[in-house]
């Protein structure tokens, strides 16, 4: 499916912010559907079925953490969170909750269209690609290898892991919790400097300058995302 036609829900309460999203959004040929709290939000999604939806944290009535996890429960939708909270542990926070990315306010509305087209193509892709590619690195699946510029990146069995869990979920943030879970399993969730002698030891392979990393960036406080560019 193109942009064109592709359904957006908008759940923010300010209404200033709505009609910026609405003409900025429709000029683009999005279909908008829109609500001002979160409980009818979560009524919106199941009847209007978006392709994904822009969620605001500050709702009148229930937060928009709550909001994520109700449609977590049916739903693998994308979802990116608008917030005024820049608290990092807010932000861990609302993606271990099923978030797939956040844009703090102010935002950019070139900001907002370059994460959606992100988390949309990210939601077109279908887990069973054995090829994953991410501007000159590539992973490939089956055979478990992995090229940067088309030469072989030898890896160790949790540095391929930890890459491949990046790149099926290029764009998106994956906080340290969900990397941990995710590699290392449940009872390692706090276990964060395993994640950073790892990204470390990935970026000194696959980076050209692993201090000004182009494929790995952090996201203080937060966790790390794989950037295709």
């Amino acid at each position: 499916m193109t942009e064109k036609g592709m359904r957006i829900l908008i759940i923010e309460d300010d209404p200033q912010i709505r009609k910026l999203l609405k003409v900025s959004l429709r000029v683009y040929g999005y279909d908008i559907d829109e609500a001002v709290t979160g409980r009818d939000g979560i009524n919106r999604a199941a009847i209007f079925i978006p392709d994904l939806i822009i969620l605001d944290l500050g709702l009148p009535d229930i937060d928009g953490k709550e909001v994520v996890q109700q449609i977590r429960e049916w739903s693998q939708m994308p979802i990116i969170i608008l917030t005024a909270r820049d608290q990092e542990q807010e932000k861990v926070q609302t993606l271990d909750s099923g978030a797939d990315d956040y844009i703090t306010k102010p935002f950019g509305v070139s900001e907002l269209m370059a994460r959606m087209r992100v988390s949309l193509r990210r939601a077109s892709h279908t887990e069973k690609e054995l090829i994953l590619t991410c501007g000159d690195l590539k992973v490939d699946i089956t055979q478990r290898r992995v090229t940067v510029g088309g030469w072989e990146v030898k890896l160790t069995p949790t540095e391929y892991n930890i890459l491949k869990e990046l790149i099926q979920h290029a764009g998106k943030v994956l906080t340290h919790k969900q990397l941990l879970g995710a590699i290392w399993g449940k009872y390692h969730i706090e276990d964060t400097h395993y994640i950073r002698l790892f990204i470390s030891q990935l970026r000194h392979k696959i980076e050209e300058n692993p201090t000004q990393p182009r494929y790995i960036i952090s996201e203080p406080g937060v966790g790390y995302r794989l950037m295709c560019k």
